[in-house]
């Protein structure tokens, strides 16, 4: 019970860090994307104002994560950090690179200067995504064997699944970002630039919805447990996602954005707790069971007491955090500075 608990309390830091976390590194998506210095600037303008200053914080969830599978599951931590960790190095240093060059940019005065750093913001935004969703698709297609380093470090991220949970994590992290921008853009009376958005959305929403369709006969052939799982004991949940993300994309199109954010995020959340409940009760799957995984009932116990005493005061500071900067941002003219809507 305990054991399942702690796991329970993990999902939900990895699907505050895939709503939150994810929607930053779409946005650097969509930084890349927005076009030459003068056609993206309302753009970008909008997205440093969005996730400025959230996006470390965000990375709190993350180190949640990390903290909780080391504590309470040990064997799996030591099994996924010693056969992955060429793409998890490579996604840490994406983060890093990622934030020096957020920062740096906001601060540099010279135009190449503002470009070299804008450019390393973006590809790390488009990299780091990938990669941890490479690291997914090696752990749910079961190429993680229990012990240390006991999987080939190159075949266990660089294999079909893996390829699909990258693509997949990029196309859903862009997608996150460009409805959560909707949102924004609307608030500050800004159409143009939330209609621009919602039609990213839109198309970033198909193009995940075609990926996850074509990597049905993907996981049939390389990853036959989890597509067991999926089209078994989770498939209410992959309905609940489909139904969600249809949902929001006609909520795009009605330009009811508000309401958008949250059938979104529910699309994101339902397919990755559907990954969670087909590879249950496996957590490397063909060998190692949240049971055998476990720590023992005392250290599982101070981990969620740790945890419940940490949540009274980590949750009400990220809520005011979050809503101090939902707030109207100064106008941009929107004849001057916003890109037509199909850009």
């Amino acid at each position: 019970m305990l054991a399942d608990t702690a796991l329970a309390v993990m999902w939900v830091g990895l699907t505050c860090y895939a709503l939150f976390g994810g929607a930053d590194f779409g946005a650097g998506v969509w930084d890349l994307l927005a076009g030459g210095t003068r056609r993206g600037q309302a753009q970008r303008h909008l997205i440093e104002h969005s996730i400025g200053p959230v996006w470390e914080a965000n990375h709190v969830w993350l180190i949640f994560v990390i903290v909780l599978l080391w504590s309470a599951f040990s064997p799996v931590f030591a099994a996924v950090m010693s056969t992955l960790y060429l793409p998890l190095t490579l996604a840490a240093l994406g983060i890093i690179a990622r934030g020096a060059a957020f920062a740096f940019r906001k601060a540099s005065s010279e135009l190449w200067q503002q470009r070299l750093f804008g450019a390393c913001f973006a590809l790390s935004s488009l990299i780091t995504p990938f990669f941890l969703g490479a690291v997914a698709g090696g752990v749910a297609s079961g190429r993680v064997p229990p012990g240390i380093a006991g999987g080939d470090v190159i075949t266990s991220w660089l294999n079909p699944t893996s390829v699909l949970g990258g693509v997949l994590a990029v196309l859903t992290c862009a997608h996150l970002a460009a409805v959560y921008l909707c949102a924004d853009a609307a608030r500050d009376g800004r159409t143009t630039l939330a209609s621009a958005f919602a039609h990213r959305a839109t198309i970033s929403g198909v193009a995940g919805g075609t990926v996850a369709c074509a990597g049905v006969a993907v996981l049939h052939a390389d990853a036959p447990e989890l597509f067991h799982g999926l089209t078994h004991r989770a498939l209410p949940l992959v309905i609940l996602s489909i139904v969600a993300g249809v949902a929001g994309l006609i909520l795009l199109n009605r330009r009811r954005y508000v309401v958008a954010r949250p059938a979104a995020a529910l699309a994101v959340a339902a397919i990755l707790w559907a990954w969670g409940v087909a590879q249950y009760p496996a957590m490397l799957v063909g060998s190692t069971t949240v049971d055998q995984a476990a720590s023992n009932r005392s250290v599982l116990s101070a981990c969620l007491i740790a945890l419940a005493v940490g949540a009274v005061l980590l949750v009400p500071s990220l809520w005011l955090l979050y809503a101090t900067f939902q707030r109207r941002t100064p106008a941009v003219p929107e004849a001057q500075s916003e890109p037509p809507a199909s850009s």
